[in-house]
C-alpha cells in the first residue's frame, strides 16, 4: 500500500480533522471533503494492486446514502453504484444531488442484490458500525467483487474518541447509558442510537474477520499519517488511538 502511504500525511490528518467539525451542520462541505479524499484513496489502493488507475471500473459504495461520493468517483472515471437501505438518507442531500451522476439502489448492505463477481470495487465507507452484522456486510462486498477487484471495508472503532458519533465521549460511559443521557438532554434519541443504528465495532473484530477471510491484503488506520499506522498491529491500544480502521481485502 506504499502508493497511499505516501499521501498519508500529517497535514492530510490535520485538514481532515478540521472538516470533521462541520459534519452536522455542514455535511455536504465535510462530505465533499471525505469523497475527494476517498476517491483518492481507491484510486492510490488500485494503482498499488494493479499498476493503473481505476478508469472504467465500477465501484459499488455499500451505505452511500444520498450519493456525496458520486460525483467525485464519476469525475474519475469511475462508474458508480450506490447502496443505501433507508429513503431519508437517500434524500438526505437535498437537490444538489438529485439526479447527479451514478446508479442508486435501495438495498441492504447484508444482502446485496447483486450477482457475484460483478463489479471490481466494493466500498463501505462508515457503515459497518451502523448495521447489526457488519461481517455479514463484509462478506456480501468480498461476494460480489471479481477475482482480483478490490473490497474496502472503513469504519469508525467503537472505543475511539469518535466512536459514539453525536453522543461524543460519553460513550465511554457505555452505550446504552450515552444513549438515554443524549436522550433526556436533547428531547430525542440520537441519529446514530446505540442498539439500533450504531454498534460497538472494535478494531480486533475486524483484524480478525478480515484474516479469516482469506482474502486480507492491508489494514491501517484511515486518517492517521503513516508514521502511526503501527497502531493497528497494538492489541488494546488500537482500540483506542485508530479511530477508524480501513481493511484492505482481494477476492
Amino acid at each position: 500500500m506504499d502508493v497511499f502511504a505516501r499521501r498519508a500525511t500529517l497535514a492530510r490528518s490535520v485538514r481532515l480533522l478540521s472538516e470533521f467539525r462541520y459534519e452536522q451542520s455542514d455535511p455536504a462541505r465535510f462530505y465533499g471533503a471525505l469523497a475527494a479524499d476517498t476517491v483518492a484513496m481507491v484510486d492510490d489502493l488500485w494503482r498499488a494492486t494493479h499498476g493503473e488507475a481505476p478508469v472504467g471500473r465500477t465501484l459499488l459504495d455499500v451505505g452511500g446514502g444520498p450519493g456525496y461520493f458520486a460525483a467525485a468517483f464519476a469525475d474519475a472515471g469511475v462508474r458508480y453504484v450506490g447502496v443505501e437501505p433507508d429513503p431519508r438518507e437517500m434524500h438526505a442531500g437535498g437537490p444538489a444531488f438529485a439526479g447527479g451522476p451514478g446508479t442508486f439502489v435501495r438495498a441492504s448492505g447484508m444482502a446485496l442484490p447483486f450477482a457475484d463477481d460483478s463489479v471490481d470495487i466494493c466500498l463501505s465507507s462508515n457503515v459497518a458500525e451502523h448495521v447489526p452484522l457488519p461481517w455479514q456486510l463484509g462478506a456480501e462486498m468480498l461476494r460480489v467483487t471479481k477475482p482480483g477487484g478490490l473490497a474496502v471495508l472503513s469504519y469508525t472503532v467503537w472505543l475511539g474518541p469518535f466512536g459514539g458519533h453525536e453522543m461524543g465521549l460519553t460513550h465511554y460511559l457505555g452505550g446504552e447509558r450515552a444513549a438515554a443521557r443524549y436522550a433526556r438532554k436533547h428531547g430525542r434519541r440520537a441519529k446514530n442510537d446505540y442498539g439500533s443504528s450504531l454498534f460497538a465495532v472494535s478494531a480486533a473484530d475486524g483484524l480478525t474477520w478480515a484474516a479469516s477471510s482469506g482474502a486480507a491484503i492491508a489494514a491501517f488506520p484511515r486518517y492517521h499519517p503513516r508514521w502511526a499506522w503501527w497502531l493497528t498491529s497494538v492489541p488494546v491500544l488500537r482500540e483506542f488511538l485508530v479511530s477508524n480502521l480501513v481493511l484492505v481485502l482481494s477476492p
